[in-house]
Formats: structure tokens, C-alpha cells, sequence
């Protein structure tokens, strides 16, 4: 294969380097089922966690309360409503 259409792979950061936030609020069955997938995907892959609450920040609220849940990928938006497993495991690098 040619050198030019080698993907240099050390260049993206390892699924143990990422970091993926869910935005959501209590109550809300679409971000327990994407609670369930990123939590099953980031065991395997050892990314971080974080879980936001929109009903306890106002820009958060402003920006996605139309959209939750919504994942991000180290800050950047990945996804809304559901989370696909494989797209997810696509993203961090898996």
C-alpha cells in the first residue's frame, strides 16, 4: 500500500484518552438508554465519563434542552436523542 494512504494512527488519541460527557436531566428515559450504551462502550474501551445535568445550568439548558440527550466526544457534539453503539465505538477510535 502506498505511504500516502496509510492513515497514521498515532496521531489519533487512544479510546483510554477520550472523554465522553452525556447531557441530560433526571427523568428522561432517552438518556437512560444512552447512559446504558456509552457506559457499556467506555468499560470496554476505558474512556472517562461525565454526565451533565441541563436542569442545573442555564447555557447547558439554552443550548440543548431541545436536543437531550446529547453526547459529546472531548467536548465536541457526537450525537442527540440515541446513541448508536457502533458509531460511538467508531469515534473513539475503536
Amino acid at each position: 500500500m502506498s505511504p500516502l494512504l496509510r492513515r497514521d494512527k498515532s496521531r489519533s488519541p487512544k479510546p483510554a484518552d477520550r472523554t465522553v460527557t452525556l447531557i441530560g436531566k433526571p427523568g428522561c428515559h432517552l438518556c437512560d438508554d444512552a447512559r446504558a450504551v456509552i457506559l457499556r462502550v467506555i468499560g470496554e474501551l476505558g474512556a472517562a465519563f461525565e454526565e451533565l445535568d441541563i436542569t442545573r445550568d442555564e447555557a447547558l439548558h439554552r443550548e440543548y434542552a431541545e436536543q437531550i440527550p446529547v453526547t459529546l466526544i472531548d467536548g465536541r457534539q457526537h450525537d442527540f436523542w440515541r446513541v448508536d453503539e457502533r458509531r460511538l465505538r467508531a469515534a473513539l477510535g475503536a
